[in-house]
């Protein structure tokens, strides 16, 4: 069994990225089961999503993860990375971007959010809780500038954390997945975001 939990703010590809994972897994003949969290997604608000694959031929009963279970956690925000880190196994992958939204109590607050803080908290966690854990920090602005198109950070960050080889789900897979289930317009954009990502590794 692999437990992924997907973690973001409303309208950065959460749900979409759970879609390709599921598809990519279905592909292979695996059972897999999702489900979001969403909330207030729609003023800025978290979104998680969850996906478990049965990739031993394992029937999946439940499609939400318990806290201490993802084999992998991939956050489209250093904040969102925080918030999902007690759901990582011991000896999970923990992938996150590098840029920080700014929410709006934070851009009214005295003590302004930056992504540099909170990484560096996400890692001292990671280091007293989960020492075996591996954390990887994507810089997705030069990929996204280069494609053109913010919406491609979903495949960016998929396309990074299957490239560490936690998965067994290739990036051919995961360009399959995209060309089933994106609009036919955003197609190759998606491609080129996932190629541009692997050469960053």
């Amino acid at each position: 069994m692999i437990d992924i939990l997907l973690a973001g703010v409303g309208g950065q590809g959460t749900v979409l990225a759970a879609k390709l994972l599921a598809s990519a897994a279905a592909s292979k003949g695996w059972k897999v089961r999702t489900a979001e969290t969403i909330g207030m997604a729609q003023r800025g608000g978290s979104v998680t999503s969850h996906v478990r694959m049965g990739c031993q031929g394992e029937a999946v009963f439940a499609p939400l993860l318990t806290p201490g279970t993802a084999d992998l956690i991939v956050a489209f925000e250093p904040a969102e990375a925080a918030r999902a880190l007690p759901y990582l196994a011991p000896d999970g992958l923990l992938v996150t971007a590098s840029s920080a939204l700014q929410p709006v109590t934070a851009a009214l607050s005295a003590q302004p959010y930056t992504a540099i803080a909170v990484l560096d908290d996400v890692r001292a966690a990671l280091a007293s809780q989960a020492p075996e854990a591996a954390f990887l920090v994507v810089e997705e602005a030069p990929i996204l500038e280069k494609v053109g198109a913010s919406r491609a950070l979903n495949v960016v960050l998929l396309a990074s954390a299957l490239a560490q080889g936690r998965v067994p789900i290739s990036i051919e897979e995961l360009k399959e997945a995209v060309s089933a289930c994106v609009k036919p317009r955003f197609v190759a954009m998606n491609l080129e975001a996932i190629d541009l990502a692997c050469v960053s590794e």
